[in-house]
């Protein structure tokens, strides 16, 4: 295939893929003869094209639909809906030549000769206009600004107000314009600022990016082995600019969600003509971007859950009257960045999942039995829907009801380490949630040890690290004989790494463990781990055959040293918690908490430093999201404050007391605290990432639990007071003065010291302030 037919059919497929938009855009507004125009432009250049490459075929069809379309120009014919059905049919039908030529050279073997009737009956009886009620518009179009509210614009189908909906789909009904669309399209970008660039090179330079990931890791670990080293500096520039690429080139392969979108109101308008129903679909958040290869993976997951919402949520325009609800129902698609997820909302306000009939449908199927079922709560049971097979529809309809498609939606979506929750309200509606990743390709992760080996977790799903003792917030507890983890007054299913993968047959009850407490969709639990070492930035490759049958893996990766290393999939190791999960449910939902105290102990886990000359020091340990150490020698001052470089992110330094002296060479010890999220600039797109604030220290002494009280109030903004802790006198530091110095703008005081302990002192003056245990949680 010549360079000139390659460019014809990448051109044809771009301009074909807003024609339905446009399409369903006309059906609502049939007098916008600026939509007009733009159609006929776009099927009068096809035809010419076509033409001059010989495509006799396509050329035949084009000039059909064209014909119509100068019609509908001249102002002699009208935009009815089955004027505009007539032309998608057309647009489908050059859309599967395009296909064809691209996959064998040939337009196929098809004549179209039915739809080339139909186009010359319309072009030679022009339709008269329909003296129709204005209708309900059927389908709002993509809102391209993610922070305003989607508009309604578009089609409708409606249909008599006495007619329910069938299982089967209805004969077609008039469609009636609604209103003014307020129409928004994307300007297309300047011809000098842009290139095409195919896929495939893109694909090689993420390839070479990724190789080029793992030979820096290999060499800031040999970095690691060497105290001082005439290689320390260019390597470290090395990994900076090897991060830049990274992030550019990741960049390419990014892609507004709006692009899979832009298919959607064609499909919702046909769907509301088959099922003879008014159906608002509202689209927020377009342009919120994520992985090529991410997004083509959602692309059916996202269909499928449409057509069900169109077909089992939303009831028929005569019933929707009867409940008191317009008889227009919507469905909305919401996305959005979320802690380095992409969430995806698909909401209805249709009847909402009926739990009964679920409940009756999992006996049935022999899912569980009528004991399990009663003590599941309502989150439980409707995620008896994503097995497979399961239905609840009265009917098999051309549209869904055979219960092949939500296990496949699940899986689908567990596949890419994304997870799939659902809601439901009765009478209100229903709404699933997709969680994703950003990307595949590139990720960062926690490289944990067990039974020897080394595996790598996906930070995205690591919500904290802690150290289960017994005494204390985290602690390993039974009920009855399942291990559960207590954490901060919650129990958590618990589950051990190196007992999972079968290192071990025997189960470690020892009460020091370490533990790492992962979110997998709506679910958190424990995995206990041998060793934690670090995190890095791993490049995913994908299970060999195989071990694709062993679901707690996702994937593999070379670590810095050059070892194989397996992704723990957290979505998996989920699927094995089985009794753990269970026992905890049974005892949070009865409201029994073994050996767990209700009352409060005033117990508080505080973090003993030193930091410049007096007594020494203490923090509320909640309050610190790690403990690291900086080398002195990489520390800079920029506009009056220190900063370092940390985790590809500069952070400010704030020194613990006024009096501390940097050392002079070697590590420093520096408490990290996560700074609130920011919508800051990076370009031409939103940052949402958090930044980090360290606060330097001299030594990191222990830490420990004490019902502290302050003794003494010095009246000093940057310590709360002194305190007998451990039987020795100690100074609380007074974490949010120190933070609210840094001017980032985005700190609250609140959330630290200040206002956690100083109001408990304003209010008992005289005979001390006693410390009350924070709630969040160390990241």
């Amino acid at each position: 295939m010549d360079e000139l037919m390659k460019d014809f059919l990448v051109e044809t497929a771009e301009a074909l893929a807003a024609l339905d938009n446009d399409l369903v855009l006309l059906e609502a507004a049939p007098g916008d003869k600026g939509l007009i125009s733009g159609i006929f432009r776009t099927l009068h250049t096809v035809k010419g094209t076509s033409g001059f490459l010989g495509l006799a075929k396509l050329g035949r069809v084009a000039h059909a639909g064209e014909n119509v379309l100068g019609r509908l120009r001249d102002g002699t014919m009208t935009a009815t809906p089955d004027v505009i059905s007539a032309i998608l049919h057309c647009v489908d039908a050059i859309k599967s030549i395009v296909t064809s030529i691209e996959a064998s050279g040939g337009e196929g073997q098809q004549e179209y000769l039915a739809l080339l009737q139909e186009l010359d009956t319309l072009y030679e009886t022009p339709a008269k206009a329909p003296n129709a009620e204005p209708m309900t518009p059927a389908v709002v179009p993509v809102s391209q600004n993610p922070e305003t509210e989607a508009k309604p614009v578009a089609v409708t189908a409606p249909v008599a107000a006495e007619a329910p909906a069938k299982a089967e789909a209805p004969a077609r009904a008039d469609v009636a314009s609604a209103a003014e669309p307020p129409r928004q399209r994307i300007e297309p970008a300047a011809a000098g600022q842009t290139i095409r660039v195919g896929i495939d090179l893109l694909e090689t330079l993420m390839t070479s990016v990724s190789e080029l990931v793992l030979t820096r890791n290999q060499l800031l670990q040999v970095l690691r082995g060497e105290k001082e080293s005439a290689f320390a500096a260019p390597l470290q520039h090395l990994s900076l600019i090897t991060s830049e690429l990274q992030e550019s080139v990741m960049k390419t392969r990014m892609q507004p969600i709006g692009n899979i979108w832009s298919t959607l109101p064609r499909l919702i308008r046909d769907l509301a003509r088959d099922l003879g129903k008014k159906i608002n679909l509202e689209m927020d958040g377009a342009d919120t971007e994520l992985d090529r290869q991410v997004l083509e993976l959602i692309k059916d997951p996202l269909t499928h859950i449409i057509r069900n919402a169109a077909d089992h949520g939303l009831e028929a325009p005569a019933d929707r009257l009867a409940t008191g609800k317009d008889e227009t129902g919507r469905i909305r698609l919401n996305a959005f960045h979320e802690g380095g997820h992409i969430i995806v909302q698909i909401s209805d306000d249709g009847r909402g999942l009926d739990v009964d009939r679920i409940r009756r449908k999992a006996i049935q199927n022999g899912l569980a039995s009528e004991a399990e079922v009663a003590t599941m709560s309502d989150a439980q049971v409707f995620r008896f829907i994503l097995r497979p097979g399961f239905s609840t529809a009265a009917a098999v309809t051309a549209v869904s009801g055979r219960g092949v498609g939500m296990d496949v939606v699940r899986v689908n979506v567990e596949k890419i380490g994304g997870t799939l929750d659902l809601s439901s309200t009765p009478g209100r509606g229903a709404c699933f949630t997709m969680k994703i990743p950003l990307t595949l390709a590139i990720v960062s992760a926690l490289i944990v040890g067990s039974g020897g080996s080394r595996f790598a977790i996906p930070q995205i799903s690591v919500v904290e690290l802690v150290q289960s003792s017994n005494s204390g917030e985290s602690r390993i507890q039974r009920i009855g004989d399942t291990a559960v983890l207590r954490l901060r007054e919650r129990l958590l299913p618990l589950i051990s790494l190196r007992h999972l993968l079968r290192f071990d047959s025997t189960t470690d009850a020892r009460p020091d463990q370490v533990v790492i407490v992962i979110q997998a969709g709506a679910l958190r639990f424990g995995l206990i781990v041998d060793q934690v070492y670090d995190t890095e930035e791993i490049v995913v490759k994908p299970v060999a055959p195989v071990l694709k049958g062993i679901n707690v893996y996702s994937g593999n990766t070379i670590l810095g040293d050059g070892s194989v290393c397996m992704i723990i999939d957290p979505n998996g190791v989920a699927q094995h918690l089985g009794q753990a999960a269970l026992a905890v449910d049974e005892a949070n939902a009865a409201g029994r908490i073994d050996d767990v105290q209700k009352s409060a102990t005033g117990l508080q886990q505080l973090l003993l430093v030193r930091a410049g000359p007096g007594i020494r020091k203490a923090i509320p340990l909640d309050e610190i999201a790690r403990l690291e150490e900086v080398d002195v020698g990489q520390i800079c001052h920029s506009g009056g404050q220190m900063i370092v470089q940390y985790r590809d992110r500069l952070m400010s330094l704030v020194l613990a007391s006024p009096d501390l002296l940097l050392r002079n060479t070697g590590p420093q010890p520096v408490l990290v605290f996560n700074e609130q999220p920011a919508d800051t600039r990076n370009g031409s797109h939103l940052d949402r990432r958090p930044r980090h604030i360290g606060l330097v220290v001299d030594q990191i002494l222990d830490i420990t639990e004490s019902k502290a009280t302050i003794e003494i109030d010095y009246g000093r903004p940057d310590i709360l007071g002194s305190a007998i802790v451990n039987g020795e006198a100690t100074d609380i530091i007074n974490v949010g003065y120190y933070l609210s110095r840094q001017e980032t703008g985005t700190f609250d005081q609140g959330m630290y010291g200040s206002n956690l302990f100083a109001k408990t002192a304003e209010n008992l003056p005289s005979s001390g302030a006693e410390f009350h245990n924070s709630e969040s949680a160390i990241p």
